[in-house]
């Protein structure tokens, strides 16, 4: 099944038209994206978008041969003209199934906003999946993979999640980004978070084969992600997990009896994370690490670490004691044996001005070292300033 995209933007494009914003700016070239339109096998168009002919004839095709125009979502403004010769557009009622033709079979998934997605099957048996923008699954039952699913990976990481709990994304599909908006910049870092996600974008009039063998984007196995006070490290680790169906958040802090500005911070935190991730209160993260799971988030390993020096009296004695030393060792073996994806959160405080006390310069070393010694066992290190994340390694 051959899959041209004529578009690969949000329904309002990218740029935005009179839009200052940094990333509508330096959307030129191939990162310039119309409102995203698929043409599948010249047969079957699924959205129907302004210049769809232009776009088609400059991937040198034409939609001459179109036998069905799909709607997968209400298109505001104007109404979009319907190119001489196509067929009226239309929706498929959800659940139902709708034959063409040219033998490709389109069954409508019910989604949870206002819109439909399509389940495309070929004449051969090759199978993709297209979701409107904003949209994911609803009601989803167990499913088997998707030789290519093509969603709002940005916009609704949730959508993918819901999908590989169903079984309907597994580790040899396509995911494709479309529907992409000014929400993230353009460029390297849209690559860097759709690899997150194990997903990629292509720019328009590309020409996909469905069922044709694409290397997924290999995802880190371990994570360490730095930042300094209020850098957005936590969001950018959040991140780099929303599009798992399951994943077990570790909070190193606990919980401080009398502290309000301390359980605002906490409840701030739980807010943000998805409703289906179960978080685990604990400084115990070995045993977690050498278990079998899904995917776990440590924030963070400041606050394990303080925890540490706490346990070993650290900060009495007149030097560092074996046993905290122990203990970060044990942590960094852990990190090395574990099978499960992990993604550790650590605060970066070898920059600023030297602590006034020895506690201060204990701590800030220590952790310096144990920062060094976790990342050194990690495939991917960001470091995180102003909400920007820097690769420093993978």
């Amino acid at each position: 099944m051959e899959l041209t995209l004529l578009g690969t933007g949000a329904p309002d494009g990218l740029p935005r038209p009179d839009c200052p914003c940094a990333a509508c700016a330096s959307a030129r070239g191939d990162q310039a994206r119309a409102a995203t339109a698929l043409l599948v096998d010249s047969a079957l168009l699924l959205d129907l978008t302004p210049g769809a002919a232009l776009a088609a004839a400059r991937a040198g095709h034409s939609l001459t041969g179109v036998r069905q125009v799909l709607l997968t979502h209400p298109h505001d403004g104007p109404a979009v003209e319907l190119p001489p010769g196509l067929p009226s557009a239309g929706r498929v009622p959800d659940g139902r199934v709708l034959t063409l033709i040219s033998g490709h079979r389109v069954r409508a998934v019910p989604i949870d906003s206002p819109g439909t997605g399509y389940e495309v099957t070929s004449p051969e048996g090759e199978r993709l999946l297209y979701l409107p923008p904003g949209g994911a699954p609803s009601g989803m039952a167990e499913a088997r993979p998707y030789d290519m699913v093509l969603c709002d990976v940005v916009g609704r990481p949730d959508a993918l999640a819901r999908l590989r709990a169903a079984g309907a994304v597994g580790p040899t599909t396509d995911v494709v980004a479309v529907h992409i908006g000014h929400e993230v910049p353009p460029g390297r870092e849209l690559a860097r978070r759709l690899a997150a996600a194990g997903a990629r974008a292509v720019p328009d009039g590309a020409t996909l084969i469905v069922g044709e063998y694409h290397a997924v984007p290999d995802l880190p196995r371990r994570t360490l992600v730095l930042g300094g006070a209020r850098s957005g490290k936590s969001v950018e680790a959040e991140r780099r997990l929303e599009s798992f169906p399951e994943v077990v958040y570790v909070a190193t802090g606990g919980t401080r009896d009398g502290d309000a500005e301390w359980a605002a911070r906490v409840g701030l935190h739980r807010e943000r994370r998805p409703g289906a991730w179960r978080t685990e209160e604990t400084c115990d993260l070995v045993p977690l690490l050498a278990a079998d799971g899904p995917p776990l988030l440590v924030d963070c390993l400041s606050l394990w670490l303080t925890d540490a020096m706490d346990r070993t009296g650290a900060w009495e004695e007149p030097k560092v004691p074996d046993a905290l030393r122990e203990r970060v060792a044990e942590l960094v073996a852990a990190v090395r044996a574990t099978s499960r994806t992990v993604v550790l959160v650590s605060n970066e405080v070898g920059s600023g001005v030297v602590p006034a006390t020895r506690a201060g310069r204990l701590f800030r070393d220590e952790l310096g070292r144990l920062n060094a010694a976790v990342g050194a066992e990690c495939e991917h290190v960001l470091l995180v300033v102003a909400g920007q994340a820097l690769a420093l390694r993978g």
